[in-house]
């Protein structure tokens, strides 16, 4: 039997007419030293192409985090929900690893060391307890169907998944689809969106991948990635100004498909106040 073909002439459009539907490229702060000037992009002016920084990450991009544990990941997203809150931003923060409450208590103590009023922004940063709730864990649909409805109700602009490796830690063959599902998603919903994926121990540590393989990078906008390294030979110490038996930790932008970005490996400082800081290239270092 001859199988019937189907053509999807909605699916076609001109590059004019699809540039009518584009979204302008805007920053969004995440509240991060440093990182918001790694995002850019491109104006004309009469003397030809100049590079204009964003102040932030792209708007309406699905951004993917990635590293071994430790390396700061949820102080980056609990930073970035902060700063989106205080400048009056709704945020959804979809917590997979972490109880509610307990998220509560963190982005508190976090908003403190931001020198921002907790009082001010516990209205704007909406939690969405996929820990306690295996059904959100489990079921995609209910979680989107969930955050769908927070979205709507307090006027969201931006969300929070941390992280999306829970949502198929038991299940790592359908990364791609739920990946895939969630991207889809966030564009619909026009979200600035952060996703933390964990690593693997056998992963190479300053790549884009992660549990599901090159799943969450590929499908996704862009990639963020951290790491740590203890300081273990002469050579480390020489480059890196610290001594033997330390830990530091890098990071790096792995693409972004929406604007130009920074390419250099940086060494990430976490404060001792628990707050992120993006610091010189390795580059810089060994000047």
């Amino acid at each position: 039997m001859r199988e019937e073909r189907q053509i999807i002439e909605e699916a076609i459009s001109s590059l004019k007419e699809a540039g009518l539907r584009a979204p302008e490229i805007k920053g969004v702060p995440t509240g991060i030293e440093r990182l918001d000037e790694m995002f850019f992009t491109i104006k004309m002016t009469k003397k030809g192409p100049k590079r204009v920084t964003l102040g932030g990450i792209p708007q309406y991009a699905v951004m993917n985090l990635t590293g071994i544990s430790d390396t700061g990941k949820s102080l980056i997203v609990e930073q970035f929900a902060i700063t989106q809150a205080h400048l009056n931003q709704p945020v959804a923060f979809v917590t997979v690893e972490t109880p509610a409450a307990f998220l509560a208590a963190a982005l508190k103590n976090r908003a403190q060391a931001m020198n921002i009023d907790y009082n001010l922004i516990e209205e704007k940063v909406v939690i969405i307890d996929a820990a306690s709730y295996r059904t959100l864990r489990e079921e995609i649909p209910a979680l989107l169907d969930t955050l769908a409805y927070a979205i709507k109700q307090y006027h969201i602009k931006a969300t929070v998944i941390d992280s999306v490796t829970g949502l198929f830690e038991a299940k790592e063959m359908m990364a791609r689809s739920i990946v895939r599902t969630l991207f889809n998603f966030m564009k619909k919903w026009f979200q600035t969106a952060l996703f933390v994926s964990q690593k693997r121990s056998g992963h190479e540590e300053l790549t884009a991948e992660a549990a599901g393989g090159y799943a969450v990078s590929h499908i996704v906008d862009g990639a963020m990635v951290v790491s740590k390294k203890i300081i273990n030979s002469s050579y480390d110490e020489r480059l890196y100004g610290k001594p033997i038996g330390e830990l530091i930790r890098l990071f790096r932008i792995d693409g972004c498909r929406m604007c130009g970005h920074d390419t250099d490996t940086h060494i990430m400082e976490i404060t001792d106040m628990g707050l992120v800081k993006i610091g010189p290239t390795l580059k810089e270092l060994r000047r």
